[in-house]
């Protein structure tokens, strides 16, 4: 090696080391400045207390269930340590398992001592989440609660996390001569850096991103505003378009624009295609001012104010809706009421992954017990608001291996910026909750179950989902970890007028925003009664591509003529600013 080389090598080194002490002082700076205040959302230590306790009882009164894991334990380590062997001798034939994507680089199948560490760690994950599984005289909630925590630690101590363990990594660290991890530590401390010292992994590119610009880019105007929510009205794409008007209700969970990525993705400009009048509401994204705001206000100032603007903005006695999500729970709360109270303003409503029936919610119920809500309920007393950041951390963790350890992996360990993605950027755009608001729908909704039960108060009307008459399309999602599929059919199919039911594949995301010419995930139709779920999918036919033209089909005989529409024609309502508007700009980070 001549001395220019040694030299650059030199200095290539001397710049990492002066990069990883800088980044180690902003490191420890942005520690020191962590908010352990917003850190309120973790299991209580009284719950493994109460499953030790339970184990240990089970394991005294039964010892040969004790003996019988030990042995199953043993057993598959001589195994493994026995296949290791071979591998080290060359005594057997290497074929790749990518069942588990963490584990689909080659080396965790060529390399004989990744591969024993990699089986290892399979054969202890199963063998301590059955053992948790199998324990006895815990409550469904405690018992929920208990496995989804373990599965957390048992996805954490997974050896693609450690550098150590991890081949590509050290790969990667070879291959750059270290630069890799030196890219990986100022990747972390700039997260830490972007959220006051809280470990937030970065899934895109923020910067690739802006609202308006590159996404939610539709054209239109907002027509009216008030504290709760801007509606926006969409410029159609031809002059005529069916008389009743669509209103989409999103959730205030996350943003509209959900609806609105790219335009060959947009459902928004799906719908204009089909000549529909569409209206958005765009929520707010409360702040402490918002504190009091309860769920009869998204109801009173919020949907029913909303339809009022549409049908005058339109001058037409009727309209068409869309729910998505907690928007679809919020609609079918108000549709009950409205119900009650003999008001028919509403023709349809269309449900997009939506849950009226809180029995079975999936393991969003983990976070809705007492002492979550206790906690809760203190970071509402202080901000006025449940932070929207803690949504979003839930929702991640709830699929932890896609959205925290695999996105960790590539950004700390591989020293990979994140790449652009409209989806992800828009994931990562949370929104806060009223403190009100959030407390009641926990409690009214995801503890009490109260709209199914019959016994939800709204202005003073008990509803229920039985006062629903008129036709509903509800579009449920076959992995959704949200809304379960299941559940959210269970609750929309006790409504009493005309239903149809879609059951999209993929997600809670992925499954709705499936273009029309998309080849991806498919969907299930089955046009009889739905009697009992089970038999309903079993018998139900999968079609390929999009179940989008199904609803378009759907909601096109609901919406009235085709008309040259004249819309404001009484100078009623003026342009505030053009679509996107600026409620849905609006952060708090």
């Amino acid at each position: 090696m001549n001395n220019n080389n040694k030299t650059s090598e030199f200095d290539e080194l001397q710049e990492n080391l002066n990069r990883i002490d800088l980044l180690t002082k902003r490191l420890v700076l942005s520690l020191a400045n962590k908010n352990n205040d917003s850190d309120y959302a973790k299991p209580n230590q009284e719950l493994y207390y109460k499953a030790a306790s339970k184990y240990f009882s089970e394991m005294l009164s039964n010892p040969s269930r004790l003996i019988e894991n030990q042995v199953k334990f043993y057993k598959s380590t001589l195994q493994i340590w026995s296949d290791a062997q071979k591998d080290f001798l060359n005594q057997t034939e290497n074929k790749a398992d990518v069942s588990d994507r963490r584990f689909k680089e080659s080396t965790w199948e060529n390399n004989p001592y990744f591969k024993m560490i990699k089986n290892q760690y399979i054969t202890s994950s199963n063998i301590i989440e059955e053992t948790v599984n199998s324990i006895e005289g815990l409550s469904k909630p405690d018992k929920k609660q208990i496995s989804f925590f373990t599965k957390q630690m048992v996805d954490f101590f997974s050896p693609t996390n450690f550098l150590g363990t991890n081949p590509e990594a050290i790969k990667e660290a070879i291959d750059t001569k270290g630069k890799s991890l030196v890219d990986g530590l100022e990747n972390l401390v700039d997260d830490l850096e972007k959220n006051d010292g809280e470990l937030n992994v970065s899934l895109t590119d923020d910067d690739a991103f802006e609202v308006g610009k590159n996404i939610a880019q539709s054209k239109g105007s907002v027509i009216f505003q008030n504290e709760l929510f801007q509606l926006i009205h969409y410029e159609p794409l031809s002059k005529k378009c069916y008389s009743v008007p669509l209103l989409i209700i999103p959730p205030w969970i996350n943003k509209f624009y959900i609806l609105d990525l790219k335009r060959e993705n947009s459902f928004i400009q799906f719908c204009l295609k089909k000549n529909l009048s569409v209206f958005v509401i765009s929520w707010v994204n409360p702040g402490t001012e918002h504190k009091n705001v309860s769920f009869e206000d998204y109801i009173d100032k919020g949907l029913l104010k909303a339809s009022d603007v549409v049908k005058r903005y339109c001058k037409q006695d009727q309209i068409n809706t869309i729910g998505y999500c907690i928007g679809g729970t919020l609609l079918a709360s108000t549709l009950a009421y409205l119900s009650k109270k003999n008001i028919k303003f509403i023709k349809s409503s269309t449900f997009f992954t939506t849950l009226t029936d809180f029995e079975d919610p999936g393991d969003l119920s983990i976070f809705v017990t007492d002492e979550y809500l206790s906690s809760i309920n203190k970071q509402i007393e202080k901000y006025g608001y449940m932070e929207g950041s803690f949504l979003a951390k839930t929702f991640s963790f709830l699929r932890s291996n896609d959205l925290v350890y695999g996105p960790a992996i590539k950004s700390y360990l591989m020293g990979k910026k994140p790449l652009p993605f409209d989806l992800l950027y828009w994931n990562s755009d949370s929104t806060n909750l009223p403190g009100v608001m959030a407390l009641e729908y926990l409690e009214n909704f995801y503890q009490k179950n109260m709209l199914s039960k019959g016994k939800l108060n709204v202005f003073d009307e008990i509803v229920s989902l039985e006062d629903i008459k008129l036709p509903i399309f509800a579009v449920a999602t076959h992995t959704d970890h949200i809304a379960p599929w299941k559940s959210s059919f269970f609750g929309l199919n006790k409504t009493t007028g005309e239903k149809k039911f879609i059951l999209a594949g993929s997600g809670h995301i992925a499954g709705i925003i499936n273009p029309e010419n998309s080849v991806k995930y498919g969907y299930w139709t089955n046009e009889t009664k739905m009697e009992d779920i089970n038999e309903w999918f079993y018998k139900a036919k999968k079609n390929e591509g999009s179940w989008w033209g199904e609803w378009a089909s759907w909601i096109q005989k609901k919406s009235g003529s085709l008309d040259e529409m004249n819309f404001n024609h009484n100078n009623e309502f003026q342009v505030i600013e053009n679509a996107p508007g600026s409620y849905v700009k609006k952060k708090f980070k």
